[in-house]
Formats: structure tokens, C-alpha cells, sequence
């Protein structure tokens, strides 16, 4: 029996010891960043300064359904799901005053969107009720923002900023042939974003994580009466959450 408590002691000791190590590294970790000796001390006064940046977006579609729906009985459910895409870009940012930067951030984005439906009938392709469509694009982002930043505490700082972006869809299918098995949507789009960030100085570059969000306010819905997934659908517009690694020079 003191045997068994003595490895308890031991294990229990362990475990302490462990949680201590991570204390202090994280201790020292933050020491790093809030230090006094700041590391590129002279970057605010930059005019202006350049990056690039990569990220992951969760992207889904806002849909209205069309006035026809409650008269049809081929599609009794027509609902986005939610799904993940890839996004890089470069970006310029303009020094207004201390507090606010005006930045320039355009984006090459691969999106996946997804559509799911419950059918009267089998879908003769894929031989099922329940079936997922899937609308690909590949959007080339303009976005244009006001950053509103904090002082800097060490080598901290966060920001929020809002802007306007203007999109193009390379791999817009509006123009396409008549499909059954489409969702045509229209090659441009704009609207609003907002979001926040944080800046973590090193020596030679600047770590920043940012979240934001980023609607479209136009119609991307390119209506085809005669095809049975599209004229469930009167609007369509674009719903997206972006988050964002900026590497800052």
C-alpha cells in the first residue's frame, strides 16, 4: 500500500512539474512580446509597407427561395451547407496617421459552396433523394480597408478595420449550356467586411493573425427557369468567414 502511494506521489509530482513548465514557457513567451526592448521600434513611422498573406475562409451560400417553390413537387428541400476554402494575397498599407491605415489587401480565393436538396424523385446521375450540389469558384478579391489600431503594448498590438470589396468569379458558370444538374451564379459581386487582428513584432517581420467577415450584397443568382436546382432559388448572395495569417515587413 505505501508502495502504490508513493508512485501516486510520484506520478501526482510529475504531473505538477509538467503544468509548472508550461507556465513558465508560456510566462516567458509572453515576456517576449510585452517586453520593454521593442522590436522594430521604427515601423510606425513607415509611410507605407507591403506583405503577403494565406488563410482559410468557411464560405456558404444566403439563399431566398423563389415565390414558384410552394407550387413545385420535384424539390421539397433546397438548403447551403456550410464548407471551407483556401485563400492567398499580397498587401499594401498606407501610414493616415497613428491610429489608422488605409490597406490594400487582394486575395485569390478557392471556394467550394454547397447546395443540399430532397427530391421527390430519384436524381437520375446520382441515384438518390437526398442529394449535395456543389458550386466551385475560383474569386479573384479587391478588397479596400481602414484599419483602427491600438497602441502598441511591447510588441503587441490589435486592430480592427472595416472596408469594401470588389470580387470576380473566374469559374462562373452563368454563361454555361442548360444543365439539370446546375446552379448558375453571375460573375461579380461587392460588399462589406469587417474584422479584427493582432500585430506580434519580431525582429525582422510582423505576425498577424486576423479574423473577419466578409458579405456580398449583390445577387449572384443567374435564374434558369427550366433547370429544376435553379428555379427553386429567387436570390443567392454570398456569406463568408476568413481567417487570415499576415506576415508584415
Amino acid at each position: 500500500m505505501l508502495h502504490l502511494l508513493r508512485k501516486k506521489a510520484c506520478i501526482n509530482l510529475s504531473i505538477v512539474s509538467a503544468i509548472l513548465a508550461l507556465v513558465l514557457h508560456a510566462g516567458s513567451a509572453q515576456a517576449q512580446f510585452f517586453k520593454k526592448e521593442m522590436s522594430m521600434e521604427d515601423h510606425d513611422a513607415k509611410p507605407y509597407y507591403f506583405g503577403i498573406s494565406v488563410g482559410i475562409n468557411l464560405a456558404r451560400f444566403h439563399t431566398e427561395l423563389h415565390p414558384s417553390f410552394l407550387t413545385q413537387d420535384s424539390v421539397y428541400v433546397a438548403e447551403p451547407t456550410n464548407s471551407g476554402g483556401l485563400t492567398l494575397g499580397l498587401q499594401a498599407t498606407a501610414r493616415l496617421s497613428n491610429r489608422f491605415q488605409l490597406r490594400f489587401n487582394p486575395q485569390l480565393m478557392f471556394i467550394e459552396r454547397n447546395i443540399f436538396y430532397k427530391l421527390k424523385y430519384t436524381d437520375p446521375i446520382e441515384n438518390k433523394t437526398d442529394v449535395t450540389k456543389k458550386v466551385e469558384s475560383i474569386i479573384m478579391s479587391f478588397p479596400l480597408q481602414v484599419k483602427f489600431q491600438s497602441d502598441r503594448i511591447g510588441n503587441f498590438r490589435v486592430y480592427t478595420l472595416a472596408g469594401y470589396k470588389a470580387d470576380i468569379d473566374m469559374a462562373s458558370n452563368a454563361r454555361a449550356r442548360k444543365a439539370e444538374d446546375l446552379v448558375k451564379i453571375q460573375k461579380y459581386d461587392h460588399g462589406p467586411e469587417f474584422g479584427i487582428g493582432f500585430n506580434f513584432f519580431f525582429d525582422s517581420f510582423i505576425f498577424s493573425p486576423e479574423i473577419k467577415i466578409s458579405n456580398g450584397t449583390g445577387n449572384l443568382h443567374a435564374r434558369d427557369a427550366s433547370l429544376k436546382y435553379s428555379s427553386v432559388f429567387d436570390r443567392i448572395q454570398s456569406k463568408m468567414i476568413v481567417f487570415t495569417i499576415h506576415l508584415e515587413g
